[in-house]
């Protein structure tokens, strides 16, 4: 896949509060088919309530999300359920923390959203689980459950569900964020492949040097808001912002000692 001139997705004036918190403030940016996108900032700056509202699982208190050019879904007003599941089914969340089924199999797990949630015929799904599983070196965990896999191997699986639903957009929370170090590695291989591939994804993360190879565009949050934006080579090597250029010095002077 190319990018395109038509955005997949337009967020407008994204904004949600906890209580009193205003946790996102205003949040606009594009995402086209086949970029890939990149929020970082610190702790608490509102970048993984942003992605919870790509796909429902948070709802905003304001704004408006557009996909592929269509009706925007406005949440002036509380959304229709119907609204909010159409959300939902236009991209797939990989989570921090696996968020695996414990008691369902490797297949199982990825399976159970296409059958229960898209309608695809179990065969199918069966099939494409396979497929999926075996190009990510996991055929032989079909039948095993998450507590014996690592937690590389788990974030992997975690990967091929999301996959699995044919989503037009991925969402990648923290993906490696919880793994120990050893087991970064293979979960950002992954993630290379999918943007070599043309996959169009959101990812939060701290691993600033996967950010810099694969990201189309970096949007840097600070206190819900999007401080700076722009290319890797321009935001990690001449950020405009002092706060900026703090973070990414602390996150990145250690990798470089």
């Amino acid at each position: 896949m190319s990018l395109t001139e038509t955005p997949l997705l337009e967020v407008r004036g994204i904004t949600k509060s906890f209580g009193s918190q205003t946790v996102v403030d205003g949040v606009d940016f594009t995402v086209r088919r086949g970029e890939v996108v990149v929020l970082i900032g610190p702790s608490g700056s509102g970048k993984t309530t942003v992605l919870r509202c790509l796909n429902g699982l948070a709802t905003p208190d304001s704004g408006t999300l557009t996909f592929d050019g269509g009706p925007s879904l406005d949440f002036a007003a509380p959304p229709a359920k119907a609204d909010l599941r159409a959300l939902r089914d236009r991209s797939a969340m990989v989570f921090q923390h696996h968020n695996l089924f414990p008691h369902l199999t490797v297949l199982q797990n990825v399976t159970e959203g296409p059958v229960s949630a898209h309608g695809v015929p179990r065969a199918e799904a069966v099939a494409r689980a396979e497929a999926l599983l075996a190009r990510f070196g996991l055929a032989d965990k079909r039948d095993v459950y998450p507590f014996q896999l690592s937690g590389g191997q788990q974030q992997r699986v975690g990967i091929v569900r999301a996959l699995a639903l044919s989503p037009d957009l991925l969402l990648f929370d923290e993906p490696t964020s919880a793994l120990d170090p050893e087991l970064v590695g293979e979960v950002l291989i992954v993630l290379r492949e999918l943007a070599r591939e043309g996959w169009t994804m959101v990812v939060v993360t701290h691993e600033l040097g996967f950010a810099r190879q694969v990201a189309d565009e970096v949007l840097f949050f600070d206190e819900g808001r999007i401080l700076e934006r722009g290319a890797p080579a321009q935001l990690f090597t001449n950020p405009a912002h002092d706060r900026t250029r703090r973070f990414v010095d602390r996150i990145l002077r250690p990798l470089q000692d």
